[in-house]
């Protein structure tokens, strides 16, 4: 983000010192320094993640948009980049994942299968898209999406960081400053707790 987009434009600073001085909200100034440090975390479940790996290369210097820091530990990141087919056996570990990052964190579906479950969706362990369990942020649409549309996604997921206010977000609330999201079950299906009771409702439907 650049000075005149880091200043509110109701404000008119005069030429000479407009790269000295900087008139702001302190949601402006916490987002930009959030838009600019983003450390995605470093996972790839298929081919999306090739495009993913090709994306952090000199070529497409991801480093521009202060994302190229990518980490091996859900501890240190903010950013799950679902790169690829979600299978029923590994949807477990990545919401284990997703639950071990600390909050503020987003998540992005990159591709297809990510988003709807691809060319795969009708397959009996496959998931039809992380949002599915996750709650996703950004859609990048693609099989697989190109490195250009991964950082096109991630200047949307920017754009959204910067329109949020510290009186709203929820880590900053009263009570838990995050929601974890309950680790599916994976038995002859995958089953998720959240649907134990409309599960349970059918099952005494059925029996009756």
């Amino acid at each position: 983000m650049d000075n005149e987009r880091l200043s509110l434009p109701q404000y008119d600073i005069p030429q000479d010192i407009q790269n000295a001085v900087t008139v702001t909200t302190l949601d402006r100034l916490y987002n930009w320094g959030r838009r600019s440090s983003v450390w995605p975390l470093m996972f790839g479940l298929a081919c999306c993640a090739i495009e993913m790996i090709v994306a952090q290369t000199a070529r497409y210097d991801m480093a521009r948009f202060g994302m190229e820091v990518m980490r091996p530990t859900p501890r240190q990141a903010d950013l799950m980049l679902v790169s690829g087919t979600v299978t029923k056996k590994m949807v477990p570990a990545v919401v284990r994942l997703y639950n071990q990052m600390p909050e503020p964190k987003y998540v992005v579906a990159m591709g297809a299968c990510a988003s709807s479950g691809g060319p795969f969706k009708e397959g009996y362990n496959v998931v039809a898209g992380i949002d599915k369990f996750l709650p996703v942020d950004v859609y990048i649409p693609g099989c697989p999406p190109t490195p250009q549309a991964l950082i096109a996604g991630m200047i949307k997921l920017q754009e959204k960081i910067d329109r949020e206010s510290l009186k709203n977000v929820r880590w900053y609330r009263k009570g838990p400053d995050t929601v974890e999201v309950p680790v599916p079950i994976l038995g002859p299906d995958l089953i998720d707790p959240r649907r134990n009771a409309e599960i349970k409702a059918t099952t005494s439907a059925q029996e009756g």
